[in-house]
């Protein structure tokens, strides 16, 4: 069998550069990984308090806040400040996706696969922030709202896989339960998505458009949709105790049973918030409440299948200094 051709040491690019001189550790490459993930769950919640702020059009136009100035204009406002603030933070978002980026790039061997999820995460967020310019273009369509905040929980997606792969080998993946579990475990995190763009569509015929100006709304029947809404919600609260007896049932490892607890108390909080808010007029706390349950659910969910399978340490020539990785690894 032919040997694959060894990296040319005369490329170099600043990411091989910096590799040669920073070398972080297992814990600081997870560290990044973690701080991505948190930063993911920070601009879905701020995106968010901007929608329940009234806050949607506080900027008129994208790139731009106005047409005439880049930052907001004491004219404008706190709404102003708040939806420029929220554009700031995906500065702070792509600072953290980077530095995950860099860390996987750097390390010692070089996780190549990690590596490649940082770059969609960081893909992700661009194209989300494209996405969330034409929001404010389109006048804050509300199908174009859901849009972004369903991109919002793919980048939760990508950086909660990250996360997770942060702290195993680079091998195949191993399952540690039968075949059936683990479709089981998927067809949960299905159902919980469902439930995730339905509570978007909620929002977009129910009580806070964004801006206080004559804002569209979803055309159907706001009562109608919350009780799909909640229907949805008991099906994935059954399917959930339905995979913690399971996994009882197969001695499946204490960390999947114990993510499986995790989801069905986290649906629970957010059922107690759903009735809460549905019964006194969605407040706008409790609105943001729910949304920052919503995307600690949807992590939850994308965490049980994964505690299905198990990573093993690299094969051997994985193992090899940068100089050795084959070239086209080398980006």
């Amino acid at each position: 069998m032919t040997r694959t051709a060894p990296y040319d040491e005369s490329v170099r690019t600043p990411f091989s550069l910096l590799a040669e001189r920073w070398h972080p550790s297992a814990a600081q490459v997870r560290a990044a990984a973690l701080t991505a993930l948190v930063m993911s769950v920070v601009i879905v919640v701020t995106g968010g308090a901007v929608r329940l702020t009234g806050s949607g059009l506080g900027c008129s136009t994208w790139p731009t806040c106005t047409a005439q100035s880049l930052t907001p204009t004491p004219a404008m406002g706190v709404h102003g400040i708040i939806e420029f603030t929220n554009r700031m933070l995906t500065y702070v978002l792509c600072a953290a996706v980077g530095w995950a980026i860099l860390a996987a790039r750097c390390a010692r061997p070089w996780r190549s696969g990690l590596t490649r999820l940082g770059w969609a995460q960081f893909w992700v967020v661009m194209s989300n922030a494209v996405l969330g310019g034409i929001t404010v273009l389109a006048g804050l369509n509300p199908y174009v709202v859901a849009a972004h905040m369903l991109a919002a929980l793919a980048l939760v997606w990508v950086a909660v896989l990250t996360w997770e792969r942060s702290s195993e080998g680079d091998g195949p993946a191993r399952a540690l339960v039968a075949e059936p579990l683990r479709r089981l475990s998927q067809v949960l995190v299905a159902v919980t998505g469902a439930l995730v763009v339905a509570g978007t569509l909620v929002t977009g015929a129910g009580h806070h458009p964004g801006d206080s100006s004559d804002v569209p709304r979803v055309p159907v029947d706001y009562d109608r949709l919350a009780q799909v809404h909640a229907d949805l919600a008991f099906v994935t609260v059954g399917l959930a105790l339905a995979v913690i007896f399971a996994l009882a049932a197969v001695k499946a490892p204490p960390a999947a049973r114990a993510r499986a607890r995790e989801l069905f108390l986290v649906l629970l909080l957010q059922g107690v918030i759903g009735y809460v808010q549905y019964f006194t007029e969605v407040p706008e706390l409790l609105v943001g409440l729910h949304m920052l349950g919503a995307t600690l659910t949807w992590i939850a969910a994308l965490r049980i299948p994964l505690a299905l399978r198990v990573r093993e340490d690299a094969a051997a020539d994985q193992a090899l200094p940068a100089q050795q990785q084959p070239a086209a690894a080398a980006l």
